[in-house]
């Protein structure tokens, strides 16, 4: 008897267990089953005026600016100028030591004087040579002599005047003048430094005159951007050591070849270098000065907008017909696929809301500022209607038509940040 109680009270225990796990495994799968609801930021679509930019940093130059540089070989003996000082055109800049110059003047003008005199003997031998031919007193053979002597004095005298102009020449380069008004904004020489002249080598460097009321902001501008640049664009300008300024310019040349970096390899970058003019009527932008340029290259106004965040890209639905799937197993089925796959790009979508259901609107993009982007075509696009512009991760990973959502547009609170 006490066997059959342990029994049925076995049998209750072992059927409350079995219960259990059926009520445990439909809880997981009606669990399972239950459709995830995503919060979302939603804001109406409204008119603007949008400007488009681009922006680049680069370094402010003087849009003029003449590095000298002696053509001639010799020791600074003469410094009037320095670093920073105002100079007009004309204005006596350096001299090297002229004394080898000098001598090699005087030499020349020695040399042209003697070819002058055997040039002069020659000449007379000629002419009384053809006096004497005109009588028959000499031969044909001693006036073309005569005459030839005379050819090779005169071209020796020719050779002598040409090596007098360059001597001349070299003896005036060794004395530098500013070839414009501006400032001497650098000088790397001191006086009794040995310079050496663009003759035969590589010049010395010896100072740079720069106008620096005409300045210019020189940036490189990417290749994908540089085709939305354009002569005569406005640009903000802001100098990293002058922050509390601001400054405008316009672009005046865009370079035609863009120069790249990196060739053959994951980082390679080609930039295109854009110069903007900058006015400095109060002389306070200097050369080099580092600086970030926005550029703007387009400005639309009255147009319809939507944050730009809220424009995304998903994949169109690929719809085989029976025809293509018939003939899978033959060539021409397989061309049919894979031309239907190529075809098949990503789409631009908005989302709105539908009785708290996402749904996709297909956008075309036009130009877009840091925060909104115009809505150029789109079925249901229109003002004031209502779409999907946040979270960044809803929009661009969860979101797809059909889900479910919920709209909390309520902003976080100072105590709500807090915590």
């Amino acid at each position: 008897m006490a066997n059959g109680k342990k029994s049925k009270k076995k049998v209750i225990i072992l059927s409350i267990a079995g219960v259990l796990v059926i009520v445990l495994v439909l809880l997981v799968v009606l669990g399972s089953k239950k459709e995830t609801v995503y919060t979302v930021q939603t804001e109406k679509i409204s008119r603007r005026t949008i400007t488009q930019t681009v922006t680049a940093t680069g370094k402010i130059q003087p849009e003029v600016q003449v590095i000298i540089t002696p053509e001639v070989s010799g020791e600074v003996v003469e410094l009037p100028v320095k670093q920073g000082m105002k100079v007009s055109k004309g204005q006596l800049l350096m001299k090297i030591k002229p004394d080898i110059y000098v001598a090699m003047r005087d030499n020349a003008q020695a040399g042209v004087a003697s070819s002058k005199a055997s040039m002069d003997r020659a000449q007379s031998e000629m002419n009384r040579s053809e006096d004497l031919f005109t009588k028959g007193l000499v031969s044909q053979s001693d006036r073309e002599l005569a005459k030839t002597n005379y050819e090779v004095a005169k071209a020796q005298y020719d050779q002598a005047v040409a090596g007098l102009n360059q001597a001349e020449e070299s003896l005036r380069k060794t004395t530098i003048y500013a070839p414009m008004d501006g400032m001497i904004s650098d000088r790397p020489v001191e006086l009794g430094d040995r310079v050496l002249g663009t003759s035969q080598f590589q010049g010395t460097t010896v100072m740079t005159v720069a106008d620096l009321s005409k300045m210019e902001s020189r940036v490189d501008v990417s290749e994908n951007d540089i085709v939305n640049v354009h002569i005569g664009d406005s640009a903000r300008i802001v100098v990293d050591a002058l922050p509390d300024r601001k400054f405008t310019g316009v672009v005046y040349e865009i370079a035609n070849t863009g120069t790249t970096t990196g060739a053959g390899t994951q980082e390679e970058v080609t930039n295109f270098q854009v110069k903007i003019r900058v006015p400095n009527d109060d002389a306070v932008l200097r050369p080099a000065m580092s600086m970030t340029a926005t550029v703007e290259t387009q400005t639309k106004a009255n147009v319809l907008t939507v944050p730009i965040q809220s424009v995304t890209v998903r994949d169109k639905v690929k719809k085989m017909d029976t025809q293509t799937t018939d003939m899978a197993s033959g060539d021409m089925g397989q061309n049919d696929t894979r031309m239907k796959q190529k075809n098949d790009k990503p789409r631009e979508v908005v989302f709105y809301i539908d009785n708290n259901v996402a749904k996709t609107l297909e956008v075309k993009r036009g130009i877009a500022d840091d925060q909104y982007v115009e809505i150029m075509a789109g079925d249901g696009i229109t003002e004031g209607k209502e779409i999907v512009s946040g979270s960044y991760k809803s929009i661009n990973r969860d979101l797809e038509d059909g889900v479910k959502v919920k709209v909390d547009n309520k902003k976080p609170t100072m105590a709500a940040n807090s915590k």
